[in-house]
């Protein structure tokens, strides 16, 4: 509302100024020694005023009711009403000043012929039709622009709703794979289920904190993915190959990402690529460089179960509709399984911190 009101603001200040030095041309022109030609001056200011009429007319009250409602004939026919209308005034007003005012004097003659009358009015019909067309052109303008303004807005809150939504399904998402885990760890070994619930605190702290956040250093999101890490690990047989390479905290340094924005890679790795009966292996890696962030993912894959309902496969749709909206043209995903093995990799430009 500020910024509409200062471009209101701006917008007068500008009229104000053009029409005051169009009403102000005549006086430029009288020499410092000489005094001010008051009548020639009341002669001419019937001119600006013209001006004024047809552009305000088509600004404030044509272009809206004719033209912007595609009664274009109509729009035509009335401006040229208008025109001949405040042509007829001035010719008036310069016969009242030549007769009453200044003495029926016939008007001196040049060194060339005189223009005719004709001339004069075409002249006049022309200048009128280009301010109606400038009236017209500023308007069209301006609506395109605050139209565009709106759109821009109405995108933006569009997006900004649904990486809401998307956020609000993350979370429930994330809480509900990693309880699945919890729950069959405490089959296994109760007092390791008992560390996990501890840790599974610790990362809701984090995600409950850095959900209404649009970025966070590349460093704390890794710090994330050690923790998630270390409590998926606990479940893990000893048949399972567990490989993790992820930059150091200070190599981390100097990045921006979104929040969350690996977990649902490492989530599905552990969730498919772990056998609590066969040799399996996750093997997560990722790396930096000036300005992007590589992630690369290879398990093992075991099908889930027909009864298996976790996560029930929105974790990726998610992935890839929060990529596109945050990283429009700066990411790449990929994902598929190549013989017995799955492999995830995902590329973002990121913002310099």
């Amino acid at each position: 509302m500020e910024r509409k009101n200062r471009n209101r603001g701006l917008m007068i200040a500008i009229h104000i100024i053009g029409w005051g030095v169009i009403i102000g041309f005549p006086l430029l022109f009288t020499q410092g020694r000489q005094s001010i030609d008051w009548v020639g001056y009341a002669r001419y200011s019937l001119v600006p005023l013209g001006f004024m009429v047809v552009f305000y007319a088509n600004y404030f009250s044509l272009i809206e009711r004719l033209l912007f409602r595609h009664k274009t004939l109509a729009f035509i026919l009335t401006n040229a009403v208008l025109i001949c209308a405040v042509v007829l005034l001035w010719h008036m007003w310069f016969e009242f000043f030549r007769v009453v005012v200044e003495g029926e004097m016939p008007p001196p003659q040049g060194p060339g012929p005189r223009m005719p009358m004709a001339g004069f009015i075409l002249r006049d019909v022309l200048l009128l039709g280009l301010t109606a067309a400038l009236s017209v052109a500023i308007r069209v303008t301006g609506n395109w622009y605050r139209a565009e303004t709106e759109r821009r807005q109405a995108e933006q809150a569009r997006t900004q709703a649904e990486l809401q939504n998307l956020k609000n399904q993350l979370n429930p998402h994330f809480l509900f794979n990693t309880l699945n885990n919890i729950y069959a760890l405490i089959a296994i070994s109760p007092e390791r289920a008992q560390e996990a619930v501890l840790q599974l605190s610790g990362l809701m702290r984090h995600v409950l904190y850095d959900k209404n956040q649009d970025e966070v250093p590349l460093e704390q999101e890794l710090a994330f993915m050690r923790s998630y890490i270390d409590l998926m690990s606990l479940r893990l047989p000893a048949m399972v190959e567990l490989q993790v390479a992820l930059p150091a905290e200070a190599e981390a340094k100097g990045l921006k990402v979104a929040p969350l924005l690996f977990i649902t890679l490492v989530e599905n790795a552990f969730k498919h690529g772990v056998s609590a009966d066969a040799p399996s292996f996750v093997h997560i890696e990722l790396e930096r460089d000036a300005s992007w962030v590589k992630c690369r993912i290879e398990n093992s894959y075991f099908p889930k179960q027909d009864n298996d309902r976790s996560g029930s496969g929105i974790g990726l749709e998610n992935l890839r509709r929060r990529l596109g909206l945050l990283y429009p043209g700066r990411y790449t995903l990929s994902t598929g399984r190549t013989g017995g093995r799955y492999v995830a990799e995902m590329t973002v430009n990121c913002r310099n911190v």
